[in-house]
């Protein structure tokens, strides 16, 4: 997922709804084809009969950033049907062009062979720099339901990286550049163990190697701070196994409408299994959808989460990337990735998303949102220590095009103290 920030110098960032916009007016040029089933192997199978139903979408690909500049392509979004008229596998190759990174050509492909199975791929390759190859798989079908399985990996490199210094207040004028590349998976199991509640235990590893950055304005991480004083910096690998209780009522396991959501996380990294240091990851989450109607137009959405990273003795061998950590799409939608690190964090999103209308186009039906929303968040040494002058207050605004039983795409505008952030991806931010 990109960060794209609005640049009053680009006239066209000037008003960051407006590629949403043009994107709605863009769906009338789609249209629908049907091709033979052989011709289309590995994204479809028997569900999808004999002759297939492919929806083709042209969409603009326009993004200017501080970080990276201004980007501009396009996509072409293709969605295969089932005989039910559900969609079977999404495919969107994409072409664009970035003065840092050159040409990046990218091919993105869902697959779901079933509502409670979902395979999702990734493969990216720019001129300089930046690359991204991933894979998804998610399984909820297992021992009737009661089993859910997921998995991801991935390789990748961002040339675009930003360090800014660790605590709250980190100023702007700190502001360095890096690429980091990483090999990573995350495996993890999640069992029903009844009324309502669920045990997982998983594994993460990534080995993440730092070299210099793609954007020649902004100082080498190095340049700035001494190796000594960023853990990390000269790379480093984690093997961390996880265990988390958790309590759902959710109505959906892909996108609920309704219910609860909390859960306790205990993952520490073990230098005897290949982690770069001994230390230890504590996350508490909690989550709640709440409808104001019996349409479920309305909901009211929220999301409480700390999270503490603790050493053995101190936290200054921790490397600074697995480090408590907001800023980006998920988390501070009005600030970029990794922005604030410190030994812990506190974070409160809320939102209401409201369901605009349901528009059937091509035979797709997708639900249409808009999402005010508030992030409130920030890093600190440990939560006696929280300051509220410290936090940083995101207000923004989200649109969403939900295609049921698991697509949703979105573009999040959020507001910092930098100026405001456009996100644009797959999936909800929570």
């Amino acid at each position: 997922m990109k960060t794209l920030r609005s640049d009053s110098q680009h006239p066209w960032h000037r008003f960051p709804g407006r590629s949403f916009i043009l994107a709605l007016l863009i769906l009338a040029s789609g249209c629908t084809t049907t091709i033979p089933r052989t011709d289309l192997p590995l994204i479809t199978n028997e569900s999808c009969g004999d002759q297939v139903k492919v929806v083709t979408v042209p969409l603009p690909v326009i993004a200017s950033s501080p970080n990276e500049g201004i980007t501009a392509g396009a996509l072409s979004a293709f969605l295969i049907h089932d005989t039910r008229d559900e969609i079977y596998s999404l495919l969107a190759p994409q072409l664009n062009y970035n003065q840092n990174f050159g040409f990046t050509g990218t091919l993105y492909g869902s697959v779901n062979p079933s509502p409670e199975q979902n395979i999702e791929f990734n493969l990216s390759q720019s001129q300089k720099k930046n690359f991204d190859y991933e894979a998804r798989i998610r399984d909820i079908s297992l021992m009737n339901g009661n089993l859910e399985l997921k998995g991801f990996l991935g390789w990748f490199a961002d040339g675009s990286s930003r360090f800014f210094g660790f605590h709250a207040r980190t100023p702007g004028e700190q502001e360095t550049n890096y690429t980091n590349r990483e090999i990573t998976y995350n495996l993890s199991a999640t069992w029903f163990l009844g009324r309502h509640y669920y045990l997982e235990l998983g594994h993460r590893f990534r080995s993440v190697s730092i070299g210099q950055g793609a954007i020649t304005s902004v100082p080498f991480i190095t340049e700035k701070f001494a190796k000594q004083d960023v853990p990390g910096v000269e790379g480093f690998t984690t093997h961390a196994p996880r265990i988390s209780l958790i309590y759902s009522t959710y109505d959906s396991k892909t996108l609920p409408t309704y219910g609860g959501y909390a859960r306790i996380t205990f993952e520490p990294t073990i230098k005897l299994l290949g982690g770069a240091e001994d230390y230890r990851h504590y996350e508490v989450e909690a989550k709640g959808y709440l409808p104001h109607d019996q349409e479920k137009r309305f909901i009211s959405v929220f999301r409480l989460m700390y999270n503490q990273t603790l050493g053995d003795t101190d936290n200054s061998k921790v490397p600074f990337l697995e480090q408590s950590i907001l800023g980006g799409e998920n988390t501070l939608r009005g600030y970029g990735k990794n922005r604030f690190i410190d030994n812990s964090f506190l974070l409160l999103n809320l939102e209401e998303r409201i369901r605009l209308f349901r528009w059937e186009i091509f035979n797709v039906t997708a639900d249409w949102e808009v999402a005010p929303f508030i992030d409130l968040g920030a890093v600190m040494e440990s939560f006696d220590k929280a300051s509220s002058r410290n936090f940083e207050f995101n207000p923004g605004v989200g649109f969403r095009a939900t295609v049921r039983p698991n697509i949703v795409g979105r573009v999040d505008i959020g507001v910092g103290k930098d100026g405001p952030a456009v996100y644009v991806g797959l999936g909800y931010p929570f």
